[in-house]
């Protein structure tokens, strides 16, 4: 005869067994794919290298990291996005400096120091400054003379307003006394055909424009890294025109405030294996980028120093949202 009150309590011994061992395989992290949000156009350098390291953590994570471009806004919207995300790991986002500079210039739906969990510090820009072919016989120093002859009359591009380029490309203008007009672009491709076109000047960006150079149709009049471009080894840095200053501007990956410690972990240590794949070297080092390595928490202690730099930067230069 079946005892059927004794399988019952059988049954929901067992289960009540088995149910650590089904709630941990249904919470184990990645079990689905992970957005990383790229707040730059298709195609820059910011998208290249973002694809690579995804690319190659995503072999380590077992799922995929699916990148999601989201230019505007200054490099923000990552960013705020990610700020009103669900601190489970599967909205990330590149975090650059315009998304704090931005952030003390006006109010944004995010605070760079509250709302995310620093994931890791990857790498440093290249930044560099273009102009079209025969532009500028002497590079720099005959913009400086030609805009200090016709002031109000020449124009610069950046990849947006108060990004990165505009703003310390500004900084250079101001120190020269000169009086320039910045027009922002979505990214480097369209302010780069602008300058090519003859529509603006001199284009401040990334190393994505070395193609145009390469082709013969533009050159870097100034490189912003601590040496000279491994392969442009005329253009001069920026201690070489005699400014004593170098801007790399490090970026990572943030995830969204109140993140586990052991999802940090997983994600920290697949991106940083991840920065050895040849395939994301090759990358970083044909766009010169600078490894800029950093863990969790050193990267938020990095981030402490850039929001002070920031806001006196922005003081200094008498920045406004607009």
């Amino acid at each position: 005869m079946i005892d059927l009150p004794r399988l019952r309590r059988r049954a929901l011994m067992l289960g009540a067994l088995a149910a650590p061992g089904i709630a941990q395989a249904q919470t184990a992290f990645p079990n689905r794919p992970i957005t990383l949000i790229v707040p730059f156009p298709p195609g820059g350098t910011t998208d290249i290298s973002m694809r690579a390291l995804a690319e190659a953590a995503s072999k380590l994570m077992g799922q995929p990291i699916v990148i999601e471009n989201k230019p505007g806004a200054a490099n923000t919207l990552g960013a705020a996005q990610v700020a009103r995300a669900r601190p489970d790991g599967y909205t990330l986002t590149q975090f650059p400096a315009s998304a704090i500079r931005v952030q003390i210039l006006q109010r944004l739906p995010y605070d760079t120091l509250r709302d995310f969990t620093p994931v890791i510090c990857v790498v440093g820009y290249p930044f560099v400054v273009a102009a079209k072919a025969g532009r500028f016989a002497n590079g720099w120093r005959s913009f400086v003379e030609e805009a200090r002859a016709n002031p109000g009359k020449l124009t610069f591009g950046s990849t947006g307003a108060n990004g990165t380029p505009h703003v310390h490309l500004a900084e250079l203008c101001k120190r020269e006394g000169l009086d320039v007009t910045h027009v922002p672009f979505r990214g480097d491709a369209d302010g780069s055909q602008a300058m090519i076109g003859g529509h603006i000047d001199l284009m401040a960006g990334s190393t994505s424009m070395a193609g145009l150079v390469e082709g013969g149709q533009a050159v870097f009049v100034q490189a912003w890294t601590p040496q000279r471009l491994r392969r442009f080894p005329d253009t001069p840095t920026l201690i070489d025109l005699g400014y004593n200053k170098v801007i790399t501007t490090p970026f990572g990956i943030m995830a969204p405030a109140g993140l586990p410690p052991e999802v940090t972990a997983r994600l920290h240590d697949a991106f940083h294996t991840a920065m050895d794949d040849p395939g994301f070297v090759e990358m970083r080092d044909r766009y010169e980028m600078l490894p800029e390595y950093r863990n969790s928490a050193d990267y938020a202690a990095l981030l402490r120093e850039m929001v002070q730099q920031e806001t006196a930067l922005i003081a200094e230069l008498g920045l406004t949202a607009g």
